[in-house]
């Protein structure tokens, strides 16, 4: 039998061993973090204080940008102060927090996407009983759902790592806590473990992912045989083709981290997507969203000045 420790925390090796890089790479998290913050911070900003946009796409995008603020937030910090630092620990309280918290945020957004292919099918195939069917009730109960669905999935994930003893190292191979650079740690019966991630996990992704494609299936259909005008089908498929954008970004990295579980890869490639996911995905979004939206990008240029900003011409709806 295989002995066992208490163990009071894990050492993240991080991305690299060379420390000639780790200032480069402190830099670049830095700037990618900090135009995190400012980008879907302004999104924020102008959501809650422009009426225009007091509308059920845009309150899905505020909350698609809380959580791109809040899933960079559980990873790059600790990330950036232990590049800077001799001793890259994290207690196990804080490891086990921040496996829940990546995988909470990571599920609502999930969930929160398919809500946004939703009510897109419901503007576009069904516009004149938008406002009825996507009132103030139901786009706060989608919400909440999302929400309070993905903190009792997290919560079953971090309850279960955190039962497990860890005899093997306390080294883990990553640059933040997650459940399967833990499970090469643990000892003892993991099976359950790795169920939880193959059938769970999986299950809610591609049921996630199948219903957002399923959404944008029938809006393609509905354009392509209902909608004789080219202008509105060239404005309809552009405001699809952001979202779809993100949706691709966002469960191509999924995809390559969890489905399958068995499926081996390498300790770089794992990173690769995992940087991918926690850091370049949450900065794109407000790009994707606000470049060719002509409504977000008036309401940045009333709040925050017309001298920051391009003027209307200069930006296509």
């Amino acid at each position: 039998m295989e002995n066992t420790t208490t163990v009071n925390e894990f050492l993240l090796l991080g991305l690299t061993c060379i420390e000639e890089l780790q200032p480069v790479i402190f830099v670049t998290f830095l700037i990618l973090y900090l135009i995190n913050l400012l980008g879907n911070g302004a999104i924020l900003v102008v959501v809650i204080s422009e009426p225009r946009l007091h509308s059920p796409m845009y309150f899905f995008l505020g909350n698609l940008s809380c959580l791109d603020i809040c899933c960079s937030s559980v990873t790059l910090p600790k990330l950036m102060s232990n590049l800077l630092s001799t001793r890259k620990a994290i207690s196990f309280l804080g490891c086990i927090t921040q496996l829940h918290f990546f995988h909470f945020l990571g599920c609502t957004e999930a969930i929160l996407l398919t809500i946004m292919g939703f009510d897109r099918f419901v503007a576009i195939c069904y516009p004149l009983r938008y406002t009825v069917i996507m009132n103030r009730q139901l786009c706060v109960l989608l919400a909440a759902v999302a929400w309070l669905t993905s903190f009792f999935y997290a919560l079953m994930h971090s309850v279960m790592t955190a039962r497990l003893n860890f005899c093997h190292s306390q080294k883990l191979k990553y640059f933040f806590c997650d459940i399967k650079p833990l499970l090469e740690l643990a000892c003892g019966d993991i099976q359950l473990n790795q169920w939880l991630i193959f059938i769970v996990t999986c299950s809610l992704a591609m049921a996630a992912c199948f219903l957002t494609l399923l959404s944008y299936l029938y809006i393609i259909s509905f354009l392509l045989f209902k909608i004789k005008s080219f202008s509105v089908l060239h404005k309809a498929l552009s405001t699809c083709a952001t979202h779809f954008m993100v949706v691709s970004l966002f469960y191509g990295a999924v995809g390559l981290t969890y489905i399958p579980l068995t499926f081996a890869s390498s300790v770089i490639q794992e990173r690769f997507v995992a940087i991918i996911h926690t850091t370049v995905t949450p900065v794109l979004n407000p790009l994707i969203y606000t470049l060719r939206n002509k409504e977000v990008m008036l309401a940045l240029r009333k709040v925050f000045g017309r001298s920051y900003l391009p003027k209307d011409g200069q930006w296509q709806h």
